[in-house]
């Protein structure tokens, strides 16, 4: 049914949304994003899906945005890179309100706009040797379609210490910083994230629904116009020269002028 995702639904109504581009660390191209919003659209829809795990094939959960896929957007009208920058934002906040339950299985790095991904789940549950890291500066490019959703989940002060430095962090930050909630073994990821399923089919799916709806509603949601301003940042970040000059250096494997040391 998809291309770069696997949905599969068990018979008590658990849902598995998978990402799969393992090969390209499932980096989320325009088409994946496009594929998580229908995704979650059926997902919505369906009464017999009481809970969703979202999770990531081989080594890595999200290395963020494909890289490929930003560079093409350089030779974009500003229209049409407008577009592609709010594919990000749509399928962040498709996820966003998902009315079930949404549980981050963290089985490999996250990086950029896999921490997206997992700032909008409800529990998190990481693998002890996961890293992490808001790598967007060091490419040129900002965090900015899935700043809304991390600043929400983290507050200010520990978002502004990481999204702005591109530093890599471990499993023990990502809990102190409030992305994850709990951190496991390789081991005992699928039985931590079991425990984690249990208690939401105990409950009524429509009681369970309608309050995340209302948390959503009392201030935890992001503002439609925080999200549209993100999505023009992002593309106006695109057209820059720093942009180009940073994604071209990755793909030609160099190090971006502004580097004074590789640590």
């Amino acid at each position: 049914m998809y291309e770069t995702l696997t949905l599969d639904v068990d018979d008590r109504g658990v849902a598995r949304l998978c990402l799969a581009r393992p090969e390209k660390h499932n980096a989320m191209s325009g088409f994946m994003l496009e594929e998580i919003a229908s995704a979650v659209s059926d997902i919505s829809g369906r009464a017999d899906i009481r809970v969703v795990v979202l999770t990531g094939q081989g080594k890595s959960f999200c290395a963020g945005g494909d890289l490929a896929w930003m560079r093409a957007q350089f030779d974009m009208a500003s229209d049409s890179r407008r577009k592609e920058s709010a594919k990000i934002a749509i399928a962040l906040q498709a996820l966003d309100h998902l009315p079930q339950p949404l549980i981050g299985a963290i089985q490999g790095n996250a990086f950029g706009g896999g921490l997206g991904l997992i700032s909008v789940c409800d529990t998190v549950v990481a693998v002890d040797t996961v890293r992490f890291g808001f790598t967007e500066t060091r490419l040129g490019v900002i965090p900015a379609n899935i700043a809304p959703f991390v600043l929400r989940r983290m507050g200010p002060g520990p978002a502004r210490r990481v999204l702005m430095s591109s530093r890599v962090f471990d499993a023990q930050d990502a809990l102190s910083l409030g992305l994850v909630t709990k951190i496991v073994t390789q081991q005992t990821l699928a039985q931590a994230v079991e425990d984690e399923i249990a208690p939401y089919l105990a409950c009524a799916p429509g009681a369970v629904a309608e309050t995340k709806a209302l948390l959503r509603a009392l201030g935890h949601g992001v503002p439609d116009e925080q999200i549209q301003m993100a999505i023009e940042a992002l593309a106006r970040r695109w057209q820059s020269q720093e942009a180009q000059t940073g994604i071209a250096a990755f793909f030609a494997k160099k190090t971006a002028p502004w580097v004074q040391n590789d640590t």
